[in-house]
């Protein structure tokens, strides 16, 4: 999967939120100053080329919606940040962001037991 630019992750956070949407309604949820109309449609058009996004036509008019889930961009995403940064060691990389980010140990525990309802939450739902 292809990583997005700043601006072509900006408009899929849009998509994913509306889930389908014309350029205005694109346009409406972009805060001031706005780009162009056309500025827009062409972020759009190159995520349709990489088969990010893609549309319905009704008449001279393209309705756009994403063909990439959320999660399934932000797996692949997180998957490669970690390899790349971190030698594919989630300890290692939670060491860091820990350590930058002056956590206190309640607040690591308070992700630990976040993390272990998420996988007693999973393992439930694979087995049941």
């Amino acid at each position: 999967m292809k990583k997005l630019t700043t601006a072509e992750e900006d408009i899929m956070q849009i998509l994913w939120k509306l889930e389908k949407g014309f350029i205005k309604d694109i346009l409406e949820q972009i805060s001031e100053p706005k780009p162009p109309y056309t500025t827009v449609l062409s972020v759009i058009r190159v995520l349709e080329k990489k088969e990010f996004v893609s549309h319905t036509q009704y008449g001279n008019t393209y309705e756009y919606y994403p063909l990439i889930s959320k999660d399934e961009y932000a797996g692949e995403y997180f998957n490669h940040f970690l390899t790349g940064y971190f030698n594919n060691s989630f300890p290692k990389m939670a060491a860091f962001f820990a350590q930058e980010n002056n956590l206190s140990m309640t607040e690591l525990e308070e992700i630990i037991r976040l993390t272990q309802k998420e996988l007693n939450q999973s393992n439930n739902e694979n087995n049941g």
